[in-house]
């Protein structure tokens, strides 16, 4: 069974033990999170589509860490102005390990 979530305003496509880096969520390591915004739910007995959001659907998912991603070099030029900036950035993220599917009551019909 697959799900499509949306979290940090992206989307998503997980499925039960898949771990994956989302944008940094308040919870600390060993926490559960919930994630209610489910857009679609698949598996054998078919594929249920929200409209937008399927009612009665969730996903959990344990936190695993904080972390920070890669450095992103922001440089901006001027031509021929003798002008230059260069900025980093380090996105925070959460690991999220998901634990499980709730299909909700759409997708039982």
């Amino acid at each position: 069974m697959f799900a499509v979530i949306k979290t940090g305003g992206k989307q998503y496509r997980v499925a039960e033990g898949d771990q994956l880096k989302i944008e940094k969520l308040v919870a600390e390591a060993g926490e559960i999170v919930t994630f209610g915004e489910v857009l679609m739910v698949g598996g054998e007995a078919g594929t249920v589509v929200g409209a937008p959001m399927i009612e009665g659907a969730s996903v959990a998912g344990e936190v695993v860490e904080q972390t920070r991603g890669d450095k992103v070099i922001v440089f901006k030029k001027r031509r021929r102005k003798n002008s230059r900036r260069r900025n980093g950035h380090r996105q925070r993220l959460t690991v999220v390990r998901i634990t499980g599917i709730v299909p909700g009551a759409a997708a039982n019909a």
